[in-house]
């Protein structure tokens, strides 16, 4: 009984220690065979990604690197580009095609045309030198305003703008417009400029005045038979003496008596439409002083 005891004992720690390795290992191989699947898998999903990668790969443009995935793929496609940038550097040689290395090429026309610019603009400046005048002239000259009817135009206190006139000149431009303007002219040598303003008022408009107040000085620049002048004229206020309105003058075109109140939009140079607003202020003041001394205009 007891060595029947003991054989199956041995049989049962036999099939215990059989079964036990067999429980390990079959686990440890069961856990291996997937994790060599599961490597299988993913070196398979990798070759096929990668010949997938392979096809669809373009052409690597000039300028745009692109990632490889390896080495030799890098030195390949690096090779591949530096022969394709040769071959196009060998072509546009062939073709006569200046790459822009060379000097020529719009580059090329672009720096002769830059160093050409010099010598155009001392021919054009040397072109505007010999057609602008040579010298400049400084002119002086007086005019002024000859007002009629002051005395008669003052009511009560009030000043009636409209019944006092001042003579205007009227001259042709180069156009054929009719410019309206104040009488002036050129000052004579040790001559003042009050008188001035009296003699040029009579030989342009036909009338004697005499100088009552100053009006301003305006000056201008013009070019005048190739010369360059600067002109500078002082205007007069001048009470109205005698004389009829003429235009024996040859410079004048015509003459006319212009109601004040409308002298400024006459008037076709803004600086005397200046004057002619300072002088708006000034006539009533005028006409009330020449009421006051019992002065008349003559007729």
């Amino acid at each position: 009984m007891s060595n029947v005891e003991r054989k199956d004992n041995s049989g049962a720690q036999g099939r215990r220690r059989r079964r036990r390795p067999r429980r390990r290992g079959g686990a440890s191989s069961a856990a291996s065979n997937k994790i060599a699947a599961n490597s299988e898998n993913t070196n398979s999903q990798d070759t096929s990604s990668s010949s997938r990668n392979s096809k669809q790969a373009k052409p690597n443009k000039p300028g745009k690197p692109v990632k490889q995935s390896s080495k030799s793929s890098g030195s390949k496609s690096s090779r591949s580009s530096s022969s394709r940038s040769n071959a196009s550097r060998s072509a546009g040689s062939r073709s006569g095609r200046p790459n822009r290395q060379g000097g020529a090429g719009r580059s090329g026309r672009r720096r002769n045309a830059q160093t050409r610019k010099p010598n155009n603009r001392r021919q054009s400046g040397a072109r505007s030198q010999a057609s602008a005048p040579t010298y400049t002239s400084i002119e002086t000259s007086a005019g002024g305003l000859v007002v009629s009817g002051l005395a008669e135009a003052v009511r009560q206190e009030d000043v009636d703008l409209s019944r006092i006139y001042v003579a205007l000149i009227g001259r042709l431009d180069r156009r054929g417009r009719l410019l309206w303007s104040m009488p002036k002219g050129h000052v004579e040598p040790g001559e003042a400029f009050d008188s001035t303003a009296e003699r040029e008022v009579w030989e342009e408009t036909g009338v004697h005045g005499e100088v009552i107040e100053e009006l301003g000085v305006i000056d201008y620049w013009f070019i005048s038979d190739g010369k360059r002048i600067h002109k500078t004229v002082h205007h007069h206020l001048l009470r109205f003496v005698d004389g009829d309105l003429n235009d024996e003058d040859p410079e004048v075109t015509e003459v006319m008596w212009v109601p004040v109140d409308t002298l400024v939009e006459r008037l076709a140079y803004a600086d005397e439409r200046k004057l002619a607003r300072r002088a708006l202020g000034m006539i009533p003041d005028l006409a009330r002083a020449e009421k006051a001394t019992g002065r008349a205009t003559p007729r």
